[in-house]
């Protein structure tokens, strides 16, 4: 099965605490990585996939290396083969640590790495996967799944923000748990009524 999500931003403490940017209602940032990690693993099977959208974590541990190496920890405790799009907090530094750590299993890479963005086609429909949001008006028939603006959304059917406090997940009949990856059966399910409440191509 494939799974889609974004900005997990592990470690990253001025994030916790309520507010209207990106609520996270955590006391620390090992409940909130302990909380994503098994919220993802009770959802995606060892051998799903996940497009992650980018923004991984956020760690101001120096050295570099220490700081790559918990996040590669991290990363490797949860489930599935992890495609990840590159954030404005990913760096290609931290992409190469990981790359450096890759191994395989079940005939595909742990890690697999993207610059941009990655074009997915699921029941009948494209979906554009990058971590910014694109407005892609000139292509309303491309679905793009989206990040990086966290408890925002953009007014438009064509746009959908995955990341893990996107309102976007409000349109599920069952919100999934904190961090959880949606499914494309819930991706649909958003397309569909986000469909209904901006009909209008803008």
């Amino acid at each position: 099965m494939k799974f889609v999500t974004s900005d997990t931003h592990f470690f990253h403490d001025s994030l916790l605490g309520m507010s209207d940017f990106a609520p996270r209602p955590f006391a620390n940032v090992s409940e909130m990585n302990q909380t994503i990690i098994n919220n993802w693993n009770n959802k995606v099977g060892k051998n799903d996939i996940v497009y992650h959208l980018g923004d991984i974590a956020l760690y101001f541990v120096k050295p570099q290396k220490d700081a790559y190496q918990a996040i590669f920890e991290v990363l490797n405790q949860l489930n599935g083969h992890l495609n990840l799009v590159k954030g404005n907090h990913d760096s290609r530094a931290l992409f190469k640590y990981l790359a450096s750590k890759n191994y395989t299993f079940a005939g595909i890479p742990k890690f697999q790495f993207h610059d941009v963005g990655v074009l997915l086609k699921y029941n009948h429909r494209q979906y554009y996967l990058t971590h910014y949001p694109l407005m892609l008006g000139i292509a309303p028939q491309i679905i793009n799944l989206h990040g990086h603006i966290h408890h925002y959304s953009v007014p438009i059917k064509e746009n959908i923000n995955v990341g893990i406090d996107a309102p976007e997940l409000d349109y599920l009949d069952k919100k999934p748990l904190f961090g959880a990856p949606l499914n494309f059966h819930e991706i649909e399910e958003i397309a569909t009524k986000k469909a209904i409440e901006f009909p209008q191509h803008k």
